[in-house]
């Protein structure tokens, strides 16, 4: 029954990648016809190859900044999680990026509790804190870099930066938001799991202290700041001159607009391909395209790629008993030991 627990959500992110593949493949085609498909072709094949093994550096340098912020905030929760095993965590939830609505990267909460016993509630937390140190970051990256060339445009970024930091300053106030929870209470559903938002926004509040939210952030603005260096080694692989703060912004504004579509699939290469004609005078739409293709192979795609392989190694690790539908299940208490030895499916 293990195995086919674990079959179950393979043949599930097999059917997410089949669907990423088929939708990216659809934006290369309009990609192509827009800009022209011998136009796109000559782009890639005048490519540099050389520079794509800085920018996969450049990516890896993300990932494991990134990796370093959640395994920190596991431990500013109080949850030890063996890093190797951590390690690989993390990893397979870079494959679940493309899973529908992102309800795929909740894979990290779940593998720390099925090895640690720690309920969910307590661990989601810190993947919201590291999706939104990840949001505050890219903001921050944008501002910065549209500064040195468009300041009249900087107001873009007001309205996302000041829901950021209402809810900041809710979740800094323990009675307010322990307030509105309680009017949130008297909601039919929102009642019965009232307790777990309470675990959940005192856990929210431990990550987001004034320390860790500081280190996380500048963790992100570097990580973060990684690929958007490795957007502007592809412009230079394709010969083009492209400025770095030009290149920082479009990828940080991309990444922010494709935030709420699986791996930005559809938005971000739009506003990559879009954004760069319109930034970069006199680049050719088919530089533009594969510009684009190539940076979401080396950042998404690559991923994808490493977070299928250590997804067999953290199924193998739970003995194959990795099903995210279990996710909804009544969980353990604090402190339980992590139960592995299910032979079936409640």
């Amino acid at each position: 029954m293990r195995r086919a627990m674990s079959a179950r959500l393979v043949r599930r992110f097999r059917r997410w990648v089949i669907a990423a593949i088929a939708i990216g493949a659809l934006l290369f085609l309009a990609g192509s016809i827009w800009a022209g498909f011998d136009e796109v072709h000559a782009a890639l094949a005048g490519f540099s190859w050389g520079w794509m093994l800085p920018v996969l550096l450049l990516t890896l340098v993300n990932y494991g900044l990134r990796f370093g912020k959640w395994h920190y905030l596991l431990g500013r929760l109080g949850v030890s999680m063996p890093l190797r095993d951590d390690l690989w965590n993390f990893a397979a939830g870079l494959a679940m990026v493309i899973s529908p609505g992102k309800a795929g990267e909740l894979l990290k909460p779940y593998v720390v509790r099925a090895r640690t016993g720690t309920p969910m509630a307590r661990t989601i937390p810190a993947l919201v804190t590291e999706r939104l140190t990840d949001g505050i970051a890219m903001l921050i990256l944008a501002g910065l870099s549209v500064t040195t060339y468009a300041a009249d445009k900087v107001h873009y970024l007001t309205i996302p930066g000041a829901l950021v930091i209402g809810g900041l300053a809710v979740l800094s106030s323990e009675r307010l938001s322990l307030a509105i929870l309680g009017g949130l209470e008297k909601l039919p559903v929102i009642g019965g799991v009232a307790h777990k938002i309470e675990e959940m926004i005192r856990a929210m509040r431990t990550c987001v202290a004034p320390v860790p939210l500081i280190a996380t952030v500048v963790i992100s603005i570097v990580a973060w700041g990684a690929e958007c260096v490795g957007y502007w080694m592809v412009f230079r692989g394709l010969g083009v001159d492209a400025s770095l703060d030009v290149s920082v912004f479009l990828y940080a504004f991309a990444t922010v607009a494709g935030g709420a579509m699986p791996g930005g699939l559809g938005v971000a290469e739009g506003a990559l391909a879009g954004g760069a004609v319109t930034l970069l005078p006199g680049l050719a739409d088919a530089d533009a395209v594969a510009a684009a293709l190539l940076i979401r192979v080396a950042t998404l795609w690559f991923g994808v790629l490493l977070g299928a392989v250590a997804l067999f190694r953290v199924s193998a690790m739970l003995g194959g008993d990795l099903d995210l539908d279990r996710s909804a299940d009544p969980e353990p208490s604090p402190g339980a030991a992590p139960d592995t030895d299910r032979s079936s499916p409640p």
